[in-house]
């Protein structure tokens, strides 16, 4: 009897164990987040599989309560009804497809793995291991992806043990070889350490602050300079004068968040701003469910919130080339970056304003996720984020 408890213990407390290490912010450490479909294969039981999610997803997602906690000024209860709520998803969708038949389980792991990187499901289909094809397979791109794919598919078969050798074979080489992503030619990322006031404190004072950062970064060389996400608060035409007169006498182009305000609601977007003025450049696809997207308000006459604007804007022009901006949000979830890379961007802009997730991996984890991505593709990256 004691034995029979024993196993799903194990199993639940490996989950949870692996979601901390693989969700750490560590990118190398991506690869952990494999043994998910092992322990879930492993689950004797519909209930002990669902127990087996729960751990790893609620592991991997813990910086949540504590973030929503300090976003909303409030205690942790909110952002530990949040927490739970995100996790329903994706320990439904892998509680139903779990099965006892051994010889269909790597297949429904298979649809579950892509059930969780599309929407509607795909919404909130953070931790998703296949992330961790950046690490195994850099450079590989679309036939990495596909070998990642068809590999966790292994992990949930009998013979997992020899694919789990083979990755850990990749994995220790893929260590010892590795370099994050280069730059693109001429751009410069700039972090910021303006806490809560950064999208709040839009005057005067603090838009010439910003434009001297830019200066400085123009003045080392960078004749494109990315700000993070709500850098300039609301985007309103004297916003746009001040910044367009700044840099009338030079080259540099200014990419910057914002917002954007409408009767309806809001849009988070990315502005472009140069000497012959500005452009929104890019509009969020998907903001943070829950705390910015709110469509259910819609029913009640009330604002929805921040737009989802979901597969309008996979890549953007931008100079001579083309980008993949992803925003926040969409740097912890998997199909924004796959819709852009259909389009072979090249390179990718990942901004954020993560404040609010200090004390937590946050940050961190959306760094990890947007490095691996670039890794994959092998694209230049342009991170700035403002903590």
């Amino acid at each position: 009897m004691r034995r029979d408890y024993l196993r799903p213990m194990l199993l639940i407390f490996a989950s949870i164990a692996i979601g901390v290490v693989g969700w750490s912010g560590h990118v190398l450490l991506l690869p952990v987040a494999m043994g998910f479909p092992v322990l879930w294969s492993m689950a004797r039981t519909r209930l002990v599989a669902a127990l087996v999610s729960a751990g790893y997803f609620l592991a991997a997602s813990r910086g949540l309560p504590q973030g929503v906690a300090a976003f909303y000024s409030s205690d942790i209860w909110p952002g530990l009804l949040l927490w739970l709520c995100a996790s329903l998803s994706f320990v439904a969708v892998h509680t139903v497809l779990w099965t006892k038949n051994a010889g269909t389980r790597p297949f429904r792991y298979l649809l579950a793995a892509i059930i969780m990187a599309i929407p509607p499901f795909g919404i909130t289909g953070w931790a998703h291991p296949v992330t961790a094809a950046g690490v195994l397979f850099p450079g590989l791109g679309w036939w990495g992806l596909g070998f990642m794919t068809a590999g966790v598919a292994g992990l949930a078969t009998p013979i997992w043990p020899a694919v789990a050798i083979a990755f850990a074979g990749l994995w220790l080489w893929s260590a010892a070889i590795w370099t994050d992503p280069k730059l693109p030619e001429g751009w410069r990322g700039v972090d910021l350490e303006l806490g809560a006031s950064l999208g709040r404190e839009a005057g005067l004072q603090r838009q010439l602050d910003m434009i001297a950062t830019v200066r400085n970064a123009a003045s080392e060389g960078a004749r494109y300079v990315v700000l993070p996400e709500s850098a300039l608060g609301y985007w309103t035409p004297s916003v746009e004068r001040l910044w367009t007169r700044a840099f009338s006498d030079g080259d540099a182009t200014v990419i910057a968040g914002a917002t954007v305000l409408d009767a309806t609601g809001y849009d988070n977007v990315l502005v472009a701003i140069d000497r012959k003025g500005g452009r929104i450049l890019y509009r969020e696809r998907m903001p943070v469910p829950g705390s910015m997207w709110q469509p259910w308000r819609f029913l009640f006459g009330e604002s929805v919130g921040a737009k989802a604007d979901f597969f309008a804007y996979p890549v953007v022009p931008i100079g001579a080339g083309r980008a993949a901006p992803l925003i926040c949000y969409e740097q912890l979830i998997v199909w924004p970056v796959l819709q852009s890379m259909l389009h072979d961007p090249g390179f990718i802009i990942a901004v954020g304003n993560g404040w609010w997730t200090d004390g937590t991996s946050i940050v961190a984890i959306q760094r990890t996720t947007a490095t691996a991505w670039a890794k994959l593709f092998a694209k230049p990256l342009v991170i700035a984020f403002n903590t």
